[in-house]
């Protein structure tokens, strides 16, 4: 069996998580439970379809960007309508500023992907209070709205100061005004200080004009429930706020509570930083209504004491070979290694280097396919490391590169903020291993003459 370049380009593009739902994209998913500490996306999904069924549930989900989170949210979306749910998976980054946003955009980005998904399936809502709240923030404003209905949904409204109009799509009419103050932030700060004192009365409109409609209206089609997953909240900047906290922990922390209130089942991806804060139990107990975070870790390469982890190293080497013969099984892959790379131990040294981050490893295979077609000789992989290596360290401080010694000797990440950056800078890793949990150095940093050194002293 030949290798099918087109696909194979395709399939390692580093920036498409998979979509889980469709069979042509799933052939290529690897289930790395077995070497990450835990079955992450298992306990998720039991907690809505055995746990708690009928009554909504909120849970947090977080690891490094792009450690795999995406697509493994797919799956759980993909597993949950297997089990009769109705799920909706949206990514939060196409709708919010993640550079300036508060829990009122969260909230109305919310309500417009829920409003607008139960529109394409001609579930009627009757936004009345929505309506109003629309209205009334066009007169605060001075601004007229024009709300456009969805796609395939008749009927084209409009508010502006003052208009009794009732025709309106909820969907459009939140898109509207979020993107009229996207344009000018002192248009959107305006709105938010007017919609902040009303943060209870929006949930309320929320949870009575959509997801109690929504579950009704579902529950007669013979859905179980509404699902909401809500991705890339992870990637709020972490910049203080005016009040000096910094942004995820105002919004996840200082305004957990309220995020939580949603009246259907919801998951959140945050920042792996709120983990190790200092506030990590506030945040369990307001946000994750006493559960803990489900933490996804990197795939282990090596262990603790530096040793390969073989079987991490396996299923990574089978991740790149299904990329090229999703129809093989791993014994069938394993005779077609030098299709793709001059030997095995070339591959071995790029699922080493990636250091068990699965879009890093993508992204050097990628880097890799931009040098030319397969099979990779190792230096052509060589030149790409070297390159990845370089990129890396220019963004490393002085008193970031003492912070990483004394996390090596450590292999442990305190609340401070300095450590935290290390994990932001995905200069460290997370791995899981039946001890707990333990962090190592980026495996591009290790190589590096000033990490040598250091450790050649120590």
């Amino acid at each position: 069996m030949g290798l099918d370049l087109p696909r194979f380009y395709a399939a390692c593009n580093p920036s498409k998580p998979l979509a889980m739902g469709k069979a042509e994209e799933r052939q290529y998913y690897i289930d790395f439970a077995s070497v990450r500490g835990g079955k992450i996306i298992e306990a998720l999904r039991r907690t809505i379809t055995t746990l708690s069924p009928d009554r909504p549930t909120c849970q947090l989900f977080t690891g490094h960007i792009g450690c795999g989170k995406s697509t493994e949210l797919r799956r759980l979306s993909a597993e949950l309508e297997e089990q009769g749910f109705h799920v909706i998976y949206f990514e939060s980054s196409q709708d919010l500023d993640m550079a300036d946003v508060d829990v009122t955009d969260i909230l109305l980005a919310i309500a417009r992907q829920v409003s607008e998904n139960l529109e394409l399936l001609k579930i009627s809502l009757r936004p009345r209070g929505f309506k109003n709240l629309l209205k009334d923030a066009a007169d605060f404003l001075q601004t007229p709205i024009e709300l456009k209905a969805s796609i395939g949904v008749p009927g084209v409204g409009e508010i502006t100061a003052g208009s009794e109009e009732l025709g309106f799509s909820l969907p459009g009419g939140i898109g509207q005004i979020t993107a009229t103050t996207k344009e000018s932030p002192a248009l959107r700060h305006r709105l938010r200080n007017w919609l902040e004192p009303r943060t209870n009365i929006i949930l309320q409109t929320i949870n009575r004009e959509i997801f109690d409609e929504a579950t009704s209206e579902l529950q007669g089609m013979g859905k179980k429930g509404l699902v909401v997953l809500v991705d890339n909240l992870d990637r709020v900047h972490n910049k203080r706020t005016a009040s000096g906290r910094l942004l995820p922990e105002y919004l996840f922390i200082d305004r957990g509570q309220q995020l939580r209130q949603l009246a259907c089942h919801v998951v959140y991806t945050i920042p792996l930083s709120l983990v190790f804060s200092n506030d990590a139990e506030t945040l369990k107990n307001r946000l994750g209504g006493g559960l803990t975070p489900k933490v996804l870790p990197m795939v282990p390469v090596q262990m603790r004491d530096g040793s390969e982890f073989r079987p991490g190293m396996d299923l990574l080497q089978q991740m790149v070979m299904t990329r090229a013969f999703p129809q093989l099984d791993p014994i069938g892959q394993q005779g077609l290694i030098t299709e793709l790379f001059d030997s095995p131990e070339t591959l071995d040294r790029l699922c080493r280097i990636s250091g068990g981050h699965v879009r890093n490893l993508l992204g050097l295979l990628y880097s890799c396919l931009q040098q030319a077609d397969p099979p990779f000789d190792r230096d052509s992989l060589e030149t790409v490391i070297r390159e990845h290596r370089d990129y890396l360290i220019s963004s490393v401080t002085d008193d970031e590169w003492e912070l990483l010694f004394n996390l090596v000797t450590r292999q442990k990440i305190s609340g401070d903020e300095e450590y935290q950056t290390l994990l932001r800078s995905m200069f460290v890793y997370e791995y899981r291993d039946r001890e707990g949990s333990w962090f190592g150095i980026n495996p591009a940093l290790a190589e590096t003459k000033k990490y040598q050194l250091w450790l050649n002293g120590n």
